[in-house]
């Protein structure tokens, strides 16, 4: 099988979109990894002159666009590479993050907190002072408290403490969303925030040690050996998952349209639980591999957040987005995908 790519058409974007974007230098940090690889194929879609900025030395996500872009090794820990990095872009997308599972989060929320913060104190600094007109603050759903509404509005991410299986990240994400408010209050900075839900697809990372939900399952299934799927708790709690194309298409039109240092959510107005997450993966798998999958529950394991779905409303409202790709055909490409490249050693850190 050809490498992944987009199933975003250029005509999937509102018009002016796709006027902002076209012949833009832009600068993506994390543009190596999973989000970010499909956030440069879109924006080479779109037509803009695309910097990736990465840790990684390389870049397997990016080998079938060699040529098409400028791939640049680059330590956003220090500020001068930063700066060095951004100079000369239009727009810088911020996608670099630290973040892993619920087990790897729970345990190291101040290496977590503190990592991000320190990246993006360096990157929203050296694109302002590098004279950037338009910056995206990634955020995240980690925001909201562990009890939010169902859905969940954006007004939200400011109420009590964020989740706390996943709290350094909740809180880092906090951070970046204010020093974005304040860069734009002080400085006129021109700023945009996406608050995105729970991302899956071709390319996540399936790492053992620091997958999130779906693709640890899906891993877990492929290698099984006594036809068990081990799921942690009883499967009742939920997610709203987006796929990774309607993800990164959302983080697009928000950078676009919305540069208004006010947080939109991006996701799936579907909520789903994690047993017929699992049933679904098992499913698939078993097709896969010839033999019967099932899932195996364990309700003392960790679970995190009980119920998560996205109040999709604003998004829809302001900007008209609407995810589009539905879970079990974005699932199954993602089960296809991974065994493809399941030998594969596949990036975790961009």
């Amino acid at each position: 099988m050809s490498e992944y790519r987009t199933l975003v058409e250029a005509g999937d974007f509102h018009p002016a979109t796709r006027e902002f974007f076209r012949g833009r230098p832009v600068a993506v940090t994390g543009g190596a990894g999973f989000i970010g690889s499909h956030v440069v194929e879109q924006l080479l879609l779109l037509g803009a002159e695309v910097r990736v900025l990465t840790r990684l030395k390389e870049a397997p996500f990016l080998c079938h666009l060699r040529g098409s872009l400028d791939v640049q090794v680059c330590d956003l820990g220090d500020y001068g590479a930063a700066l060095r990095g951004i100079e000369g872009a239009s727009a810088v997308l911020h996608l670099a993050a630290t973040v892993a599972g619920l087990e790897y989060n729970a345990s190291h929320p101040a290496s977590i907190f503190q990592d991000n913060l320190t990246t993006f104190f360096n990157t929203i600094r050296a694109a302002q002072t590098a004279g950037v007109d338009r910056f995206l603050v990634t955020s995240s759903a980690c925001v909201y408290p562990r009890h939010c509404s169902i859905p969940t509005p954006e007004s939200e991410g400011v109420v009590g403490e964020p989740e706390p299986t996943n709290s350094g990240y909740g809180w880092a994400k906090r951070m970046q969303e204010y020093l974005g408010k304040q860069y734009q209050k002080e400085f006129g900075f021109s700023v945009a925030i996406a608050r995105p839900y729970n991302a899956y697809g071709p390319r996540d990372n399936f790492d053992q040690a620091t997958s999130h939900v779906i693709p640890a399952l899906i891993r877990k299934a492929f290698l099984s050996t006594d036809g068990a799927l081990r799921v942690w708790g009883d499967g009742s709690h939920s997610r709203s998952f987006v796929y990774v194309d309607d993800f990164s298409r959302g983080l697009l039109e928000v950078a676009a349209r919305y540069p208004e240092a006010d947080p939109l959510n991006i996701g799936s107005e579907e909520e789903v639980s994690i047993r017929a997450i699992a049933e679904i993966i098992a499913s698939l798998v078993s097709e896969v591999r010839g033999h019967e999958i099932r899932p195996l529950f364990d309700p003392a394991g960790l679970t995190g957040q009980p119920r998560r779905m996205c109040d999709t409303s604003k998004a829809k409202s302001l900007l008209g987005f609407v995810a589009r790709v539905p879970l079990k055909p974005g699932l199954r490409r993602t089960v296809e995908w991974f065994a493809t490249h399941e030998n594969r050693t596949l990036p975790t850190h961009p």
